[in-house]
């Protein structure tokens, strides 16, 4: 017999508690130290108080940011927790070709996301291959500006992280799907239940924490956007960095040599206090629906 040694699971728990102290909890703690200084680049800062969130009250940029990606997070909560469960219940029917079907889906997620967002620039330019097509046949008389109207721009982004999730979030739930009792769909379907029916009444109840564990996942996600509106926008944001996203506008105070990395501090503690708001929301929702 081997004689299991007291500090075995110690060895195996150190490093992953190293990682998560050193890129993790350590960062979070330095960043909401700094977010009460005023902190540059090449210089520690001084303690500043709360000045730095007396700021946060009168930047409009903040007020654009924080709409966009509150606006980002209403519109992606409900197609990206339905849409991929109507393509779960299809794709999982054992069909002649489905594969196929489920590898088209799925193949988005795969793919960067920076180069899929440059796909879709080029694809929603005035130039593009949208705008084109929609021109010679007659449906514009001049160009969508996908990519320099506020609005567009946004929803463009939408679309674009719609598309890119579809596959993943799909897969989820057709893992889910595995543990929906067949016999109660048959049961219903002798009963006289429909397709549509058998959908709302046993596959939704079905796959009820999954889609709180998807809609929490998507919420965080929205809330976080960064690639798709700064590749979309050109790196700009759109004209005066109006479809900026929170995330754009850290990364917009915080870079450079004379970056203000106080403020993009404050600005990142916000960001965490907004997102646990989803999280709140959904796990009361767990919890009356338990």
């Amino acid at each position: 017999m081997t004689h299991k040694r007291w500090f075995t699971p110690w060895l195996l728990v150190i490093p992953a508690s190293l990682w998560l102290v050193v890129f993790n909890i350590w960062p979070a703690i330095n960043t909401l130290i700094l977010s009460f200084t005023n902190a540059k680049p090449l210089g520690g800062g001084r303690f500043t108080g709360l000045e730095n969130y007396r700021r946060l009250l009168d930047d409009g940029q903040l007020v654009d940011a924080l709409l966009n990606s509150v606006v980002y997070m209403i519109v992606c909560l409900p197609l990206l927790t339905f849409l991929p469960l109507l393509l779960a219940v299809l794709v999982e029917k054992k069909l002649r070709g489905i594969a196929f079907f489920r590898i088209a889906f799925y193949t988005p997620v795969i793919a960067s996301a920076v180069v899929v967002a440059i796909i879709w620039q080029w694809l929603l330019d005035d130039r593009g291959l949208i705008n084109g097509m929609a021109q010679r046949l007659g449906f514009l008389s001049e160009p969508l500006p996908f990519l320099t109207e506020r609005w567009l721009l946004v929803f463009s982004a939408i679309s674009l992280t719609v598309w890119k999730g579809l596959g993943y979030y799909m897969i989820i739930y057709m893992s889910a799907l595995g543990n929906v009792g067949r016999e109660l769909h048959e049961a219903a379907a002798v009963d006289g239940a429909g397709p549509v029916r058998r959908f709302f009444s046993i596959t939704v109840p079905g796959v009820r924490n999954t889609m709180l564990l998807i809609s929490l996942l998507i919420s965080v996600y929205a809330l976080r956007t960064f690639s798709e509106l700064y590749i979309l926008s050109g790196t700009t944001g759109g004209p005066g960095g109006e479809a900026m996203s929170l995330v754009m506008l850290i990364r917009l105070y915080g870079q450079g040599l004379t970056g203000q990395l106080g403020y993009a501090s404050a600005l990142s503690v916000l960001l965490f206090v907004i997102t646990i708001g989803p999280m709140v929301v959904l796990a009361r929702v767990s919890r009356r629906g338990a």
